[in-house]
């Protein structure tokens, strides 16, 4: 089955074009930026997210600010800071900075474009292995219950968590998709029912509020999400209500997956507790979508993602296999065998 698959950026003629992912799923509005102040900004203001996806942004908003050495190196500190938690933007940067050290002082572009390109590239092909690797935990039929977006939206193209349903499917295994909205922002309605819907593949929306029903009545067969960051020890962070859904899954004794490149494993992360957690403004809740929904004043904790403990994690999907058991020990020795 030839799945339609969404590339949510791309690097042309000197300049970074992205499809703003705020205006979605009612407008496809691409955005071509030049400046790195234009790309720090779409990524704080989630024009593009997901962990690979901004550590892509964040490798060619390095391109952009190559006028020399120095003003690269200056504008590095503000890339890696456009969001905290998600550990590839940083890591981008860095693959980035160790690749400036080898490049002309005076005309680095060329060197950083190139490596722009192949992290860009590798994402994608790491996304379609995670995608063969997770497809094979998956029965068929599968009812699948996913949190947030982590699909082709959130990676250079095909998906960590959505990859390893898309792989499913390309397989010919039956699946079908439960896709929590996601408050407050509702990526999951927004975004993951949009791509889901585009590439064929069978998505039911559902209310955050709706998911303990359905483990209740045994109508979730297993939970794939993403991560944004991977402790050491295996505690995964990713979209605020993850939490919760893991929790379901362990009472219900439905496996709970994380799909996620070793690139957001952050092995200098001992423990969850470790992982610094973005905190989002209060209009987001209270006037999300230009719609008041609290009066006016009302104090808000907006924490943008949440901490689900590695006990709680029946596998990590990477490109390079399946860990499990999830330990410091499993984590070390996938890394060992790259």
């Amino acid at each position: 089955m030839n799945l339609e698959i969404v590339r949510p950026c791309r690097y042309r003629d000197g300049a970074f074009e992205l499809l703003d992912q705020t205006l979605l799923p009612h407008e496809e509005k691409w955005l071509r930026l030049t400046h790195p102040d234009e790309v720090i900004e779409a990524i704080s203001m989630l024009r593009i997210r997901g962990a690979p996806a901004i550590g892509v942004a964040g490798a060619y908003a390095m391109v952009l600010a190559a006028g020399d050495a120095e003003a690269v190196r200056a504008a590095a500190p503000r890339i890696a800071a456009a969001r905290p938690t998600a550990v590839n933007l940083e890591w981008a940067v860095n693959r980035q900075l160790r690749v400036l050290e080898n490049a002309p002082p005076d005309t680095p572009r060329a060197a950083l474009e190139a490596e722009a390109a192949r992290i860009r590239d590798e994402d994608e092909a790491s996304c379609r292995a995670i995608g063969r690797h997770g497809a094979t935990l998956l029965t068929s039929p599968a009812r699948v219950l996913t949190h947030c977006n982590a699909g082709s939206l959130a990676t250079a193209g095909y998906g960590t968590a959505l990859g390893v349903i898309y792989a499913a499917v390309e397989d010919g295994k039956q699946v079908s998709v439960w896709a929590d909205e996601t408050r407050p922002l509702l990526q999951g309605a927004r975004l993951t029912v949009w791509e889901l819907r585009r590439a064929g593949v069978d998505v039911t929306l559902v209310a955050d509020s709706v998911a303990a029903t359905l483990f209740a009545a045994g109508r979730v067969d297993a939970v794939v999400v993403g991560a944004d960051r991977i402790a050491r020890n295996g505690d995964v962070a990713n979209k605020i209500g993850t939490y919760a859904v893991a929790v379901l899954a362990q009472v219900h004794g439905v496996p709970f997956y994380v799909a996620a490149p070793l690139s957001t494993i952050d092995l200098d992360c001992p423990a969850g507790s470790d992982i610094p957690i973005e905190e989002r403004g209060a209009h987001e809740v209270t006037d999300g979508f230009g719609v008041s929904t609290a009066p006016t004043g009302t104090s808000v904790y907006a924490p943008a993602f949440d901490v689900t403990p590695a006990a709680y994690v029946d596998a990590i999907i990477t490109e390079v296999g399946v860990i499990r058991p999830v330990s410091t020990e499993a984590i070390a020795a996938a890394f060992a065998a790259t």
